[in-house]
Order: structure tokens, then C-alpha cells, then sequence
């Protein structure tokens, strides 16, 4: 079976990490979606704007042309993409059936103090408000929610259990 899976959730919720480590259990390739960002949303949001839909639209179409190429290939791939409104994520997944979303969710706080201490990324943490306020609550349809305060290896095992449980 091939698995689609995007990591989301707001900045400093782990999805890189998170992402990376979840494409090594399952022996898949990884992507981050910002390294598919057109220069200028990057250099938008390092000047502390925030993305609206305009600038997002085009870039969830390569986001969604990568995930498409991986099903295509009939190769897995775990993508980490903030996915954060249900127009996104439907988006994401059109054409898609298989694609599964895993929401890092986490508290405030711990978001906020990630971002204070995370060097040499174009996101400031002073769009987390913009993030926050965007972010829609993932239906079960679309995948599912996990705690991102977890250690790296007990967070890749619930997701791979709750893809698992996705499967049946």
C-alpha cells in the first residue's frame, strides 16, 4: 500500500522533526513544503507577514503536485505542510484517496517557546497569532490529532499505530 501522509499543525509543532523521523520508520522519502515555497512568501513572512489565501493557493498546488507525483510513482512520501484550513487540506488531497493527515497539536506555551528557541528558519514567532487564528480543526474523515509535546519516538509510534488503525 502506498502511504501518503502529511505532518501538520502551526509553527513550532515539530512537523520537520516529526516529519523526518516518521519517514524513516516507514522507509518512505520526506519533503517539507516550505522548501516549496515561491521566494517571495519566504521573504513576506521573514518581514513578519503573514501568508493569506492568495499566497498560499499556488504554493498547496506544488505542495499537491509533489504528493501527487509520489502516488503516481506508486512511492510513499511523508510531507510536512502546516495544512492548516479544510480548504487546504482538501485541496492537498484531491485526487488523493489515500492521503492521511496527522495534526501535532500542542499548547500554547510549548509552541511559543519552540519558536523562541529555533534558529536559522525564515518563520518569526511573532506569526503564530496569524497561525492560531487560521488553523481548523482536522475531521476524523481527514486523519487524526496527536500530542506533539511527546519525545520524537513515542510521537512516530502513535502515528504509526493510528495510520495503522486508519488502514483497516
Amino acid at each position: 500500500m502506498v502511504r501518503l501522509v502529511v505532518v501538520m499543525g502551526v509553527a513550532g509543532s515539530g512537523k520537520t522533526t516529526v516529519g523526518r523521523a516518521l519517514a524513516m520508520a516507514l522507509q518512505v522519502p520526506f519533503c517539507d513544503a516550505d522548501d516549496l515555497h515561491p521566494p517571495a512568501n519566504t521573504a513576506r513572512m521573514q518581514q513578519g507577514l503573514p501568508l493569506d489565501d492568495a499566497h498560499r493557493w499556488p504554493w498547496l498546488a506544488a505542495v499537491h503536485d509533489r504528493l501527487a507525483t509520489a502516488a503516481q510513482h506508486r512511492e510513499g512520501l511523508v510531507m510536512a505542510c502546516s495544512a492548516l484550513k479544510a480548504s487546504y487540506r482538501q485541496r492537498l488531497a484531491a485526487d488523493l484517496p489515500a492521503l492521511a493527515f496527522v495534526h501535532l497539536q500542542a499548547p500554547r506555551a510549548v509552541l511559543e517557546n519552540r519558536l523562541a528557541n529555533r534558529r536559522g528558519h525564515f518563520f518569526p514567532a511573532t506569526l503564530l497569532d496569524s497561525q492560531l487564528a487560521t488553523l481548523e480543526p482536522l475531521s476524523a474523515a481527514e486523519g487524526f490529532a496527536v500530542d506533539a509535546t511527546l519525545e520524537v519516538e513515542p510521537l512516530v509510534a502513535a502515528i504509526r499505530l493510528g495510520l495503522h488503525n486508519r488502514a483497516r
